[in-house]
């Protein structure tokens, strides 16, 4: 079931990671490390360029009088990046999810190796974002306190806004692939209009998970937000090759159950602070 504004698709199955038994703690090895810097990074066998996205304060969700704006995008809080973070400059794609999980599960996999992976839960997002981890680790190429994970909802915001604040950070068609330009298929990432920080697709071709449970804002203002400690739904964003353009807006929210499977839904990589 689609609910515009917010994605309310039925829970699948029960692994839910707050139900889970705790895995023991891994033993503590001496693990070279690189320190943070504000360069854009590369994994360089993915071909995967991260752009650094700076400390900043925004207003995030929409205000009341925005056309097509839901209830769950408000109130506007006042939000507070208080650490920088590097994002995929794309969404991942069919071969690199296939390179570090050894499958492919699109729905499209005629699209090509560089179109984004779909057909990936949440779970299967995390995964593969821990398994990403501990190879750069062990190898000593990750930054003192970072891993890879999901950007949460409000990073992913902040990112897409980039500095922005109407209804759109551009022209929905430019920047995405949507229900009126897709022909019903994902594309290869990176052929539509770059946002203003540098990333591409952040509309369109796929939903993006996040890693927050779905929970209505708060207001006022906010530092570094990761949303409820548990829920029903797991954040998406951004719209997909088969929603309307105004899906993507900046606001605009969506989610799904946590092992929820759907060839509209792939994943952006992100490199943050230890949550």
């Amino acid at each position: 079931m689609l609910v515009l504004g917010f994605v309310a698709w039925p829970l699948l199955g029960a692994d839910n990671p707050a139900t889970r038994e705790p895995s023991p703690p891994p033993a503590k090895v001496a693990i070279p490390t690189v320190q943070p810097s504000s360069e854009n990074r590369t994994i360089a066998d993915l071909h995967l360029e991260l752009i650094w996205i700076k400390p900043g304060t925004f207003q995030m969700g929409s205000e009341p009088d925005e056309p097509e704006r839901n209830q769950a995008e408000g109130p506007v809080m006042k939000v507070t990046i208080s650490k920088g973070f590097w994002l995929g400059k794309t969404e991942m794609t069919q071969g690199q999810y296939e390179a570090i999980v050894g499958t492919n599960p699109s729905h499209f996999p005629e699209a090509g190796k560089d179109a984004p992976v779909e057909n990936v839960s949440w779970t299967d997002a995390m995964d593969f974002c821990k398994k990403l981890t501990e190879r750069e680790r062990a190898a000593g190429r990750l930054p003192e306190g970072y891993a890879y994970t999901l950007p949460t909802e409000a990073q992913w915001e902040y990112a897409y806004r980039a500095g922005t604040t109407s209804a759109y950070p551009g022209t929905p068609d430019a920047m995405g692939w949507n229900a009126k330009n897709s022909g019903d298929t994902t594309h290869p990432v990176g052929q539509k209009q770059v946002s203003p920080w540098g990333l591409y697709d952040m509309a369109g071709n796929v939903l993006e998970w996040c890693y927050d449970w779905y929970g209505p804002y708060p207001g006022g203002a906010q530092a570094d937000p990761t949303g409820p400690r548990s829920g029903s739904f797991h954040m998406a964003r951004g719209g997909s090759w088969r929603m309307e353009p105004r899906i993507n807006r900046s606001a605009e929210r969506a989610g799904g159950s946590t092992g929820r499977r759907d060839y509209t839904l792939g994943f952006r990589l992100a490199l943050c602070p230890v949550r």
